[in-house]
């Protein structure tokens, strides 16, 4: 019990802890609103392909390990 307690304590703190570790304070422009020139967004399509073929390998690992266990 203390250890799953102590689990989700550690998922909650992670998942608030995103919010402040990436938020970014906004610049006022001189008509009041935070708007303002932004640098363009960063494409990650290029390297999506080399993230599904890393999650794959990786899930293949892990399943090979586990048979391993099973079996020995």
């Amino acid at each position: 019990m203390k250890n799953s307690l102590l689990k989700i304590y550690l998922l909650l703190f992670l998942m608030a802890g995103d919010f402040y570790l990436f938020a970014q304070p906004g610049s006022d422009n001189p008509g009041g609103d935070l708007e303002g020139d932004d640098d363009p967004p960063a494409s990650i399509n290029a390297k999506l392909v080399y993230l599904a073929i890393l999650g794959i390998a990786f899930a293949f690992y892990f399943i090979m390990k586990k048979r391993e266990q099973k079996a020995g």
